[in-house]
């Protein structure tokens, strides 16, 4: 992960404390994650990385409302932080909780018109909800920003299902 763009030696202190967390999510290691993210948090809760990592760890494991509730702390501290907000969008997402995570997704692009983090997600609400016209579209505006190929396959599948050349697998045909 990038550190934040901007000079605030407070920003840039907390993004330092909460590298160790971060890279313990990278290796994989998700409960020494959220123990150092805690740690770090009871010792300056006004951290917003150390809130957002943690919510990542917590995503990471299918500890969706801690996630949910993590991503909405670090939100509070600074609200403009595109990666909590997709953060949240994502846990959302995952709990069924479209309508919330429409309204995160749009959020975003207001700040950052081509997010591909929220457009995917845009694009899978919509899909989810049956909302075929608007998925397409941001489906399609998602696969110009060139996500990873796995990804990009898998919404190619979405579109070519959207637009009636295949039918989706029935999870239980999955096995």
């Amino acid at each position: 992960m990038l550190p934040p763009v901007n000079d605030d030696p407070r920003d840039l202190a907390h993004w330092e404390a909460a590298e160790e967390g971060a890279e313990l999510i990278r290796d994989g290691e998700h409960p020494l994650a959220v123990s150092e993210l805690l740690g770090q948090i009871e010792a300056d809760p006004t951290n917003p990385y150390a809130y957002y990592f943690l919510g990542t760890a917590f995503f990471e494991t299918g500890e969706l409302l801690k996630a949910l509730k993590a991503y909405l702390q670090a939100l509070e501290i600074k609200p403009d932080y595109l990666g909590a907000l997709n953060g949240a969008g994502w846990s959302l997402h995952s709990l069924g909780r479209y309508r919330e995570a429409l309204r995160l997704g749009r959020q975003i692009l207001l700040k950052a018109k081509e997010d591909p983090d929220a457009l995917h997600l845009l694009g899978l609400c919509h899909y989810a909800m049956g909302e075929g016209a608007a998925a397409t579209g941001y489906l399609n505006r998602f696969l110009q920003t060139r996500p990873e190929i796995e990804v990009a396959m898998e919404v190619d599948g979405l579109l070519k299902v959207l637009r009636g050349e295949t039918q989706q697998l029935d999870e239980s045909q999955d096995d």
